[in-house]
């Protein structure tokens, strides 16, 4: 989370330590293969400070391009992501800021920009095919974590309360 003095200032000057600095990058030198990847930033900000979520996210996409922000695996550290991916489908840039900084709105929930930081990104990259040219997430219906999934449902899905490792019994 930011400081205090991180927040004022970005409210002052849209200035982002670290999150700026990296934006700017490709532009000042030239680079075609820098790339953010947002997890605990995002987890750390969205909640306590949406403004500066916000304008992190509107600062990485403006700098580096929607095609080089990646949604992070380090999200898992806080639990289950789901409230995270909620918060992000939720986020906008506010429309001061838009104004004051210049930010480009990060869209619909389920729109470009963020389906292409959720996953679109990371396909590309790793190669994944995808189902069509517009975009939608690849198939894998017919992989390894799909046939656990359906191995669990087969098998009921309630909990066995199961206690595994060493368990003391006291005399």
């Amino acid at each position: 989370a930011p400081s205090p003095q991180a927040a004022q200032q970005f409210e002052q000057t849209g200035y982002l330590e670290w999150v700026s600095d990296l934006a700017e990058i490709p532009a000042k030198h030239g680079l075609k293969n820098v790339y953010a990847e947002v997890g605990a930033a995002f987890a750390l900000t969205c909640v306590t400070h949406p403004r500066y979520c916000a304008g992190l996210m509107a600062t990485l996409v403006r700098g580096l391009g929607v095609d080089h922000v990646l949604w992070g695996t380090d999200s898992v550290w806080f639990g289950s992501p789901q409230w995270q991916i909620e918060a992000f489908r939720r986020l906008e840039v506010p429309e001061d800021l838009q104004k004051k900084f210049r930010y480009a709105p990060l869209g619909a929930a389920d729109g470009v920009v963020k389906n292409a930081i959720f996953g679109l990104n990371a396909a590309r990259l790793y190669k994944l095919p995808l189902r069509s040219a517009q975009g939608q997430f690849p198939d894998a219906s017919g992989d390894k974590l799909a046939e656990l999934k359906a191995d669990y449902q087969k098998s009921g899905t309630d909990r066995s309360n199961a206690v595994y490792g060493y368990v003391h019994k006291r005399a």
